[in-house]
């Protein structure tokens, strides 16, 4: 864990022995040890904690095949634009489906959470495309969702113009 040796283990033994003594020896094991149990507690709580809220560990869900296939239309050079360079509509910075985000989320409500979780986000962000409609509770400002005790998505980092 520290890459400690035997030699500097013997050392550091040896240093708190003399600083110690014999009888504080073993209670300083023990606080110590329970010291390092505590660490590790909340290290895995606050990990859980963020994997929970950011939903790091679920896999995307799959799209939906259409069920009546479309004809596909002819592709001019490979599938790109002109000068070889992607449409507009295959570049997304965000991630986000913008046609799908838009026609959910209410137009006056910018601001959105999932029921149950500690973060808030804008309704462009790409994480919002992981809540399902029935778990997302929307804000009118970013105050409303401070107000219920949630904080601000990193990744999206909503705010409001002052």
């Amino acid at each position: 864990m520290f890459d400690i040796g035997l030699q500097e283990l013997v050392v550091i033994f040896v240093i708190a022995l003399i600083v110690f003594g014999p009888k504080n020896l073993p209670q300083l094991g023990r606080a110590l040890g329970r010291a390092m149990r505590e660490f590790r507690r909340a290290s895995d709580e606050f990990r859980s904690t963020i994997e929970s809220n950011l939903q790091i560990n679920e896999t995307d869900p799959l799209p939906a095949s259409p069920l009546h296939p479309t004809p596909a239309e002819p592709a001019t050079a490979g599938g790109t634009g002109e000068g070889g360079a992607p449409p507009d509509a295959a570049f997304d910075p965000h991630g986000v489906e913008s046609a799908d985000t838009d026609a959910v989320a209410p137009v006056g409500e910018p601001y959105l959470a999932q029921r149950g979780a500690k973060l808030f986000h804008t309704r462009d962000c790409g994480w919002v495309k992981r809540i399902a409609e029935a778990e997302r509770v929307y804000f009118k400002r970013v105050a409303d969702a401070r107000d219920q005790g949630l904080a601000g998505c990193p990744v999206c980092e909503p705010w409001e113009p002052s």
